[in-house]
């Protein structure tokens, strides 16, 4: 028997997902949940998540971020604040990444680094 770990798939927590897009802005994901046997599952409520990108001077960066909506014409409508939410919270963590990366940064003369002395 292999030491790898498991890859099996959650029967209870499954979802068939729609896509939907103006093929200009995003995509809005439906992740409606289902049983097993790919009944719908009344249970669980339907997921709605934005997908956006954000052009970096690096790249394109994509967003994802949930909708809190409960139908297709809502999600339409609240795409654009979560879009801009998405890239606001975005931005404050790059900020955040920065700041920190730059406080890793090493002055001569400071203490810190390796104690190793070469004669």
């Amino acid at each position: 028997m292999s030491d790898e770990p498991q890859m099996n798939m959650d029967a209870a927590n499954l979802y068939r997902e729609d896509m939907y897009t103006d093929q200009k802005i995003g995509t809005i994901r439906v992740m409606t949940p289902v049983t097993q046997d790919g009944e719908r599952d009344d249970s669980r409520a339907v997921q709605y998540l934005g997908q956006a990108q954000m052009m970096t001077p690096a790249g394109a960066l994509p967003l994802s971020f949930e909708l809190p909506v409960d139908n297709l014409a809502a999600a339409v409508e609240a795409f654009s604040d979560g879009a801009a939410q998405a890239m606001e919270d975005t931005m404050k963590e790059l900020q955040e990444m920065r700041r920190q990366q730059a406080s890793q940064i090493v002055v001569p003369g400071s203490e810190g680094g390796p104690k190793i002395q070469i004669p």
